[in-house]
């Protein structure tokens, strides 16, 4: 019913012949829905919640007292457990590691849980696995939600989206745009957040025509998905973090510049200090 409410609402036409007070009457809606706007978080919240996802990013382990402590300790903040509780949930925080509001697990049958496929899995191509996650990103007086998508071989970004809402169908465009250029993975690998584990996304993504093997980490396992979360490290502290967004297009063209770096200049030691892009395209010649 309250999507029902939602849809009937955008039909309210302020500028119309009809008054908003008989539109809302035909449309059985309340009229104070029609001007009423959500409260953002207030700019010392905005601010907590960057402190947070700094300190969560750098020590995983730490939980909501910790957390607290740290705060009214070191930084010298009067800040109380119950805010940093409420903080935690908005931003879907807890101690073993960083996670963002869709890895609240979905439930019913709406939802479905795929086995990992990844332990002791040797990745010795690229295309072979994928990795997608979604983080949270600030900007000012707000935040907006990054989802990307990492070829585990080469560490190569195949595809990267921003929204300011967090969707199952969101995920599957960003999944979407990244098959169509580059070609589908042999098995993709999520968290079990509720974005991933709907029928919408896995219908589409396990659909014969993708081929895809879906692969969900553990409940709790933070480290299951420790290649994107390295990646959200060096998006937050190489760019985010020193370069804070005015707004959402500000943030979106500082993320494409970002990930064209990332992926064509910036050197992995672990792949022998040669940039993704380069191991990427040498697989993708390997395969033809």
């Amino acid at each position: 019913m309250r999507e029902d409410a939602k849809q009937r609402k955008a039909h309210v036409d302020r500028a119309g012949k009809l008054s908003v007070v008989r539109q809302c009457e035909l449309l059985d809606i309340h009229r104070s829905g029609i001007y009423y706007g959500p409260r953002g978080e207030s700019p010392q919240n905005l601010e907590l919640m960057r402190l947070i996802d700094g300190k969560n990013l750098l020590h995983p382990w730490l939980g909501v007292p910790r957390i607290t402590t740290w705060l009214q300790k070191d930084m010298g903040l009067a800040i109380n457990k119950k805010r940093i509780e409420r903080l935690f949930r908005l931003m879907g925080l807890s101690a073993t590691g960083p996670k963002p509001n869709t890895s609240k697990r979905g439930k019913g049958e709406l939802h479905r849980i795929y086995k990992y496929l990844l332990k002791n899995l040797k990745v010795e191509r690229c295309g072979q696995v994928w990795a997608a996650d979604i983080t949270y990103i600030p900007v000012q007086g707000g935040y907006l939600y990054l989802c990307a998508i990492i070829d585990l071989y080469s560490r190569y970004v195949v595809g990267w989206s921003l929204s300011n809402t967090m969707t199952s169908d969101w995920c599957r465009k960003t999944l979407e745009t990244a098959i169509a250029e580059h070609g589908a993975p042999e098995i993709l690998n999520t968290d079990q957040g509720s974005q991933f584990t709907a029928h919408e996304f896995c219908n589409w993504a396990t659909a014969p025509e993708q081929g895809i093997r879906l692969s969900m980490d553990g409940k709790g396992r933070a480290l299951d998905n420790i290649f994107v979360e390295r990646l959200w490290r060096s998006v937050k502290y190489e760019h985010v973090y020193l370069f804070p967004a005015d707004n959402g297009l500000q943030c979106y063209r500082g993320l494409e510049e970002y990930f064209r770096y990332y992926n064509s200049e910036r050197r992995h030691q672990s792949l022998n200090d040669e940039t993704p892009s380069t191991i990427y395209q040498q697989g993708k010649r390997k395969a033809a």
